[in-house]
């Protein structure tokens, strides 16, 4: 009886060893097709294009605060022809010298298909941000020249979906230099009583 008892005892463990080695092959394999697929299709970062900036306000005030308020337009290009893109998150906010000077402006998450172009036109804003003062010194001194240099950022997590295989999440980060002639109104199209838009058209630097 107990010969029986240890025969049993072995084909349970034996069982489990070949279920375990299946489960293990099985999750092997589908990362080896995922990654051939990866490799042979070898997808391309999305392209974004920062267009315009349209400006409600912009004040710098002492003690080293700065107000301001303005809704800046991008549109995003998907280059691939065999691969769709889920952005699940994106955050728009401005910086200046690496300063952050807005609250961060959340995108609703989208699919972005083949070859396919989204545009987006969030409002990004800060009231009375407390900013570095030698930050505040040198954008006194460019607002007294005219122009104003930002960068435009975009924040976020992607996916690729290569056909039904849908990748994990990848961080998104997106850089739009922005150089907008604060002191020459007629530089812009005038919208409402005061507000200014500033058309930019530029490539914006992209890291996946």
């Amino acid at each position: 009886m107990s010969k029986d008892c240890g025969n049993h005892g072995g084909g349970k463990e034996a069982a489990v060893r070949r279920i375990c080695a299946a489960v293990i092959a099985f999750i092997i394999i589908v990362l080896v097709t995922i990654f051939l697929v990866w490799v042979i299709l070898r997808p391309t970062k999305p392209r974004f294009v920062l267009q315009d900036a349209t400006v409600f306000a912009f004040n710098l005030s002492q003690p080293n605060l700065l107000t301001t308020n303005f809704q800046v337009t991008f549109a995003s290009r998907n280059p691939n022809s065999k691969i769709g893109i889920y952005y699940d998150r994106l955050h728009v906010y401005a910086t200046y010298r690496n300063q952050q000077i807005t609250l961060r402006t959340a995108i609703p998450p989208t699919y972005q298909g083949h070859k396919e172009d989204n545009v987006w036109s969030p409002f990004v804003y800060g009231t009375a941000v407390p900013i570095a003062p030698y930050n505040s010194v040198a954008l006194g001194d460019e607002q007294g020249r005219g122009f104003v240099g930002l960068m435009i950022r975009a924040d976020g997590r992607v996916r690729w979906k290569v056909g039904t295989l849908i990748t994990g999440k990848y961080h998104l980060h997106v850089r739009c230099p922005a150089y907008i002639n604060l002191g020459n109104k007629a530089a812009g199209v005038l919208v409402g009583d005061s507000a200014v838009k500033y058309t930019l058209v530029t490539k914006c630097s992209v890291n996946v």
